[in-house]
């Protein structure tokens, strides 16, 4: 496990990993015209595929990233913090990781994106120094993309 209580997920963390995406991603059905994707996610082959890393304190898992390796970037396809853990600094704590992780990768930028109607998410990742570089619908759903070159 990493200083940060960052370690790759587990099979037997799927349900958490699960649920915890459930609850933080829930609030957003209101404002979408279908379910958020990572409500729908796979995360056993998430976890067998290797991309998905758990923030544990205790035992408990408090958060989720699923990170993508591709040929010029790390992809942040998803993090996901407990809703009963915001404002705690563990969202904050999982970026950290993600940004640390693209380095040790040989990657100098971390890209991602989220839902249009996410705009706190929109205005918190402009606060951290992402750059949106566009928007367009992607497999159904109407995103915002950032990169972060580190």
């Amino acid at each position: 496990m990493s200083p940060a209580g960052i370690r790759p997920a587990r099979p037997a963390d799927a349900a958490r990993i699960a649920a915890i995406a459930d609850a933080a991603y829930r609030p957003y059905l209101a404002r979408m015209n279908r379910t958020p994707a990572p409500m729908e996610e796979d995360y056993g082959a998430r976890i067998a595929e290797g991309l998905t890393w758990v923030l544990e304190e205790d035992g408990e898992i408090l958060g989720l990233l699923v990170l993508e390796t591709h040929a010029d970037h790390l992809l942040l396809d998803n993090i996901a913090v407990d809703p009963a853990r915001h404002g705690r600094g563990v969202g904050r704590r999982l970026l950290d990781f993600t940004e640390d992780e693209a380095r040790r990768r040989g990657y100098g930028v971390v890209q991602l994106y989220t839902n249009e109607v996410m705009v706190e998410n929109i205005a918190m990742y402009r606060r951290l120094g992402y750059v949106e570089t566009g928007r367009k619908q992607d497999r159904g759903y109407d995103r915002v993309f950032f990169r972060k070159a580190l």
